[in-house]
């Protein structure tokens, strides 16, 4: 269900653990397997926690828990806005509804041409930063207000 590429990777991340910890990987391995996948299908959940040893609905505790795992597709570009209370507090949800306006989408929905997915965030623990938005769980903005939402859209076109 995975590349010899991404099972290599998975290994890596089993092999800091000791024999009998091989689930302890599972964070890193559903990472993985997003990556390679764009989303976590949940047989692509059950076959990481069958690699891994653990209970199917284990894997999914954690693909579940964690808002860096997609358990539906996503658009090209996941931005997750932070609206916890010290971002919303200094302009997370303004940030939010500018990019909701700008996409014409609402939280967890693509657009229609699957470019973009809106996603509300927890702390991503840069309060002094806000409001902040992450791109595809890897590229932190801070300070996002129209104009930077603006030039951030523009730059994923």
């Amino acid at each position: 269900m995975l590349s010899q590429e991404s099972l290599q990777q998975i290994d890596r991340e089993i092999a800091k653990y000791p024999p009998d910890q091989k689930q302890s990987a599972v964070m890193a391995a559903l990472r993985i397997a997003q990556v390679e996948k764009g989303w976590l299908p949940k047989e692509l959940i059950e076959f990481v926690a069958s690699y891994l040893e653990m209970p199917a609905i284990a894997a999914y505790e954690v693909a579940s828990f964690y808002n860096m795992y997609d358990l539906h597709p996503v658009g090209k570009y996941k931005l997750t806005v932070c609206t916890n209370l010290p971002c919303a507090l200094s302009g997370g949800v303004h940030a939010a509804d500018y990019v909701k306006e700008k996409l014409g989408i609402d939280f967890n929905e693509t657009t229609a041409d699957g470019k973009f997915t809106l996603k509300e965030g927890e702390c991503m623990g840069a309060c002094g930063d806000a409001p902040v938005m992450l791109v595809n769980n890897k590229r932190m903005c801070s300070f996002m207000l129209p104009e930077q939402i603006d030039k951030l859209l523009a730059e994923c076109k």
